[in-house]
Order: structure tokens, then sequence, then C-alpha cells
């Protein structure tokens, strides 16, 4: 027999089981039975959500194996545009955003997935997930089939994100069991039953015919009617304090048939800077889980693991009564099963009691949480203060302007810009800047004039007649990710004026603290200023990193960063998160650990023995907030 014989006989019973199991691999719906089918057989799911781009990829493993063992047979994630595509056509799947990494990770746990692939995903993330370059063009008209600028961008980023994903949906060998459309559209004012169209037809082409294509909206008559389209499946969200039978009534107004699903069963709540921490309890958390499974529908837990909002990456809520912008804060903890640093809580072993009723528990034992070390206080000094990096003119990158310009027109996206004009005094005057975005700290030469802000305190005195170069130092706290202020520019978006006259001839930079402390170092504290840089290290080597959580009592508000990499934001004057954890990957071993500190406001410096950070073991997430926001 010849050798090509002989391999084509090899080559034929591979060939037939392949495709014998290509066959026998599906996931759809059974209108009839009101259920979902998998392989042929009769299916739910019980998930659980966990955002990839919300923990190092050092712990998505940690995490994953913690769910499987909690009893869950499927993860939720949504994809956050804005960290893909950071630039126009320019993408990044690399390291923590290693999209097909952690779909393979989750393949390879034995899970499924639920994937919520945007172009808007809300979230608590900064823009809701959209890019913040969509923004130089501030008159555009968002998550709308009537804005074609928007609608190329979101056609040339899905037919990227899609593509890379279709070979790990479940029909292809994949993990991938159903994707969603466009997320809570019900919500947006915008009703444009034309643009869920389009995407749907969009998703399908790349796609294919082959995957569950499904829509979620708040279990609301008037949110349903906006954010469905027949030819999609629709499911609804809700959480503790809601009606289960009244929300799946909802469902079914717009859903007749097929399985019913909450895409969101909320474990806990968001925070936002300046109001208490938000909890539920387990045993509400529990009860409820359990009256959804015994109705025989799918869930997902939202979240399961909340994880943390890393560097400039936090979102923004607007709220109406009061008229108030809110941020959101650093941690994005949830009150969930698994905590930020991925703790087993309470609340776990409480919801893994529930799903035990109706899905077997894995065997074994439920992996640990991870030890915690306590490195104790670091001693830090001020490396340059506000005031000398804004006095040196020559280390900034200015764009000339007769009028302000945003961060987004500049092409700088995230973080802290500055403003300076010349301006001419004579008697005391009162500066305005209405379009304050977010927060600004105003210079005249040397001297700090105050603190300006777009809740309400858009007016500053300046007494000093000798007053003459104008800085604004203005700090974007997160862009809103949710409701109808969407289209909110960074930076300075309105003109200025000194008692009610314009100012013009403005020059405007990007404010990059690290590169401007490097350039002109100080040797000393600057009493007249306590805001600026700030440096420290972990001197005592470290043989084996561990999680921890650094302390900031005591300090005002700022910027994180270890070892190079930004932790992200801190304000414990306002609440209610005190300590911002620190995952053992960005910790070095046998090598010093440098903290740098970016305070914004007054560092607690009086003295040395006061200036100083601590590394603790245990998150203070729950601290005192002003009563004026509860």
């Amino acid at each position: 027999m010849r050798l090509s014989t002989i391999i084509f006989y090899a080559i034929i019973p591979l060939f037939v089981v392949h495709l014998e199991l290509a066959l026998c691999r599906s996931f759809t719906i059974d209108y009839e039975r009101d259920c979902f089918l998998k392989d042929g057989k009769e299916f739910r799911y019980i998930s659980g959500g966990f955002h990839y781009f919300r923990a190092p990829r050092f712990y998505w493993k940690d995490r994953l194996l913690k769910i499987k063992a909690s009893g869950l047979n499927a993860v939720q994630s949504y994809v956050p545009w804005n960290i893909h595509e950071p630039t126009p056509g320019h993408y990044n799947f690399d390291g923590d955003a290693d999209l097909l990494a952690f779909i393979q990770l989750i393949k390879e746990t034995g899970l499924l997935m639920v994937l919520r692939p945007g172009p808007y995903i809300c979230s608590e993330w900064d823009f809701g997930g959209l890019p913040a370059w969509l923004l130089k063009n501030q008159s555009i008209v968002i998550r709308s089939s009537h804005d074609k600028t928007y609608m190329d961008a979101v056609t040339s980023w899905m037919t990227v994100l899609l593509g890379k994903i279709k070979p790990f949906l479940y029909v292809n060998g994949g993990p991938i069991i159903s994707v969603q459309v466009e997320n809570e559209y019900g919500i947006y004012p915008i009703c444009d039953h034309d643009y869920m169209k389009y995407l749907q037809g969009l998703f399908e082409d790349v796609l294919g015919k082959d995957v569950i294509l499904f829509t979620t909206n708040p279990a609301v008559t008037r949110v349903m009617e906006c954010g469905t389209i027949p030819t999609l499946f629709n499911t609804v969200d809700f959480g503790p304090g809601d009606n289960v039978t009244a929300a799946f009534e909802v469902m079914r107004k717009y859903q007749p048939h097929g399985p019913l699903v909450n895409s969101e069963f909320y474990t806990g709540w968001l925070d936002n800077w300046g109001k208490p921490h938000q909890t539920r309890s387990s045993e509400v958390v529990a009860g409820m889980l359990d009256d959804i499974l015994k109705r025989n529908a799918s869930v997902n837990m939202y979240m399961f693991f909340g994880g943390t909002n890393f560097g400039f990456m936090n979102g923004a809520n607007y709220n109406y009564h009061p008229d108030r912008y809110q941020a959101q804060p650093t941690s994005y903890d949830y009150d969930a099963p698994l905590s930020e640093a991925g703790d087993i809580t309470d609340k776990y072993h409480a919801v893994r009691n529930v799903i035990g009723k109706y899905l077997p528990i894995p065997p074994g034992p439920i992996p640990p949480s991870g030890p915690k070390q306590a490195y104790g206080k670091v001693t830090m000094e001020q490396v340059i203060s506000l005031q000398e990096i804004l006095n040196d003119f020559t280390i900034f990158s200015w764009t000339k302007s007769k009028y302000p310009i945003s961060m987004e027109q500049l092409g700088y996206y995230y973080g802290f810009v500055v403003y300076k004009t010349v301006i001419s005094l004579q008697n005391v005057a009162t500066l305005n800047v209405p379009g304050i975005r977010d927060r600004g700290v105003v210079y005249c030469d040397r001297k700090r004039l105050g603190i300006i802000d777009r809740n309400g305190h858009t007016e500053l005195k300046i007494e000093d007649d000798s007053c003459k170069n104008l800085m604004i130092l203005v700090e974007n706290e997160g862009r809103i990710n949710a409701g109808s202020k969407m289209i909110d520019p960074k930076g300075i978006i309105k003109n200025v004026t000194l008692n009610k006259q314009t100012l013009l001839n403005w020059e405007v930079a990007p404010f990059l603290p690290m590169t401007h402390a490097e350039s002109r170092k100080i040797e000393s504290f600057d009493e007249k200023d306590p805001s600026g840089v700030y440096a420290g290290s972990i001197v005592q080597p470290i043989k084996a990193p561990k999680d921890s959580y650094l302390m900031l009592k005591g300090w005002n508000k700022g910027q994180v960063y270890i070892n190079g990499f930004n932790l992200g934001r801190y304000w414990p004057v306002e609440g209610p998160q005190i300590t911002l954890y620190v995952p053992a990957n960005v910790l070095r071993a046998d090598s010093h650990n440098n903290i740098v500190v970016l305070e914004m406001d007054k560092a607690p410096c009086l003295t040395q023995s006061s200036c100083f950070v601590e590394f603790v073991t245990t998150p203070i997430l729950n601290g005192t907030v002003p009563s004026v926001y509860h």
C-alpha cells in the first residue's frame, strides 16, 4: 500500500470525529419549551460577572477557579472599546487587554461565556467604554444611526472585534454561547430602532447566525419599548428589592416565549465619591437568587467579582436631583461574592449554597483567599511641588488657541491638562470657569489661588493685582458612563471670563507630573505649596510579593503609582474609599519598590514623621463621607 493511501485512511477517521463534534455542538433556543438547548439538550446557565479589564492578567485564573468552585457554569464579561482601540485604527490586545487569552482560559477552566461586546457597555467605566477620541467632535451623536462619524467608527471597531471572537463561539469549539448587542439601550433617550437593527445585521454579517444575539434592559415597560427589537432575544435585569414575578412579566410582554433570563442580577451596588459605601445583605441576595432559579430561569450575577478601576478608567454618574456630577472611585468591589482582592466572602458561601440546589458543585476544596502582607509605613518626601512644575513653562508642549480647547481636541484623553493665559488686573476680580470639567486648581504666577469644580463652584476671587500669568490645572475625574449627559468632553469646554470679560489667547498642554518631576527636582519640602509629587520606597526586599492595601488616610486627593503602575485615584477626604488595592504582581521581589504620589491639594507632611503612606492588610471601603452628599 502506498504511503499516500495510508495517510489518507489515517486522516479520514480524524476528520469524521472532528466533523461529528462540530455537528453536535449547538446552543439554541427552544421557544416551544421556553428553554435553551445545549447540544440538543435542555440547559440553563447560572453565570457570574467578571470583567477581565478590572483584574491583572496575573489573577485571571485564580478568579475563574473560584467562580467554577461556586457551582457556576458560565462567566459574563463586557468588552471596553476604549482600552482596545486607544487611538483610531490602533488596536491593543496585549497583556491585561488580551481578551482572547481570557476567553481561552474560560474554556480551559470548563466554563461557558456570555459576551457583551458593546459597542457601549456602561459598567461604571469611563465613557461607558466608548473611546474618548470620539469626543474630538463635540457635536457627535453617539448610539444613533443618524451620525455617520459614529457609525463608521462603530462599524470599523466591531468588525475587528467580532472577527477576533468568532473562532471562540460555541459552535466553533469555543465557550461563547451568546453575544449581547449594545447594552441597556432602552435607558438612553435616543430611541433609534434602526440603530439596533444595523448592529444586529453587522453582528450577523461577521459572526453568522449560529449564535444567540440578545439585548438586556431593566424590567420597565417604557425602557423595554425602546431597548428591544423583535428579531433579537430579549432579557431583563433587576436586583434585590424588585419583584421577581413582576420583572419576568415585563420580559414576557416583549418576549412571549423562550427561556426567562436575568442578565444582571445585582449582588451589590456601585459606589460614588462622597456617598456612603453600598452593600446588599447576603441573605437577601441568596433568597432572591433562589426565587429566580426555582422558575427555571437563567441568570447572571452582576457582579460575582467586581475588581478595580485602575488608572484613570473609573466612570461617573450625573444625578439630576440634585443636579450633580459624581465620579466613581477606584474600587469596584461592588460588595460582590468575591471581594476586590478575590477573597471568599460570606456572600460567596450563601450563593454557593443556593446554586448547589440546582447545579452540581464541583468536588474538592474552594481555592483559598490570597495572603496579604502589611509592608508598613513608607516615608514620603516631596520631589517637586505643583508650583515648581507649573512655573517651569519650558517643560510643557504648549498648543496655542484663541479660546480654550478640550482635552480630546488636544489629542490627550486621561488625567490632567493645564491652561495658561496672561491677564491684567487693577482691582479685585471674579474669575468664572463655567466649562470646568471636572476640577481645577487655579494659580497665578507662583501663588495658588484656590479650587474650582463643575458642581456649582466655578467662580473664584482674585485679589492680587500683580497677578499676570493665570494657570488652571484641570483634572478629568472620569467621563459620564450612562444617560443623556454622556457627551462630556474634559478640560475647559466653554469660555473663561474675568469680571465678565472673555479671556483670550490660551496655551494648553498635557500635564504629565511624573515626567515633569524628573526634569527638575527640589531639595526640600515647599511649605507654600504642600501639593505636588512625593516619592518613597519599601526599602526592605520582598521575597515573595503578596497583595496589600495602601492606606492614604490624611492625604487629600490625587493619584498613586507603584513601580510605574498607575494604581488609581485616592480621595479619602470625600470617602468612602480610604485604601487602594495593591495586587501582588505590581510589587517587585528582591528589589526596592518605589511609590510615587501625586497630591493635588495638601499632603499630611507638616513634619517628616507625619509624611507617610502605609501598607495594611485590611481594606477600608466604608469610610466617612461629607454629610452634605448623603
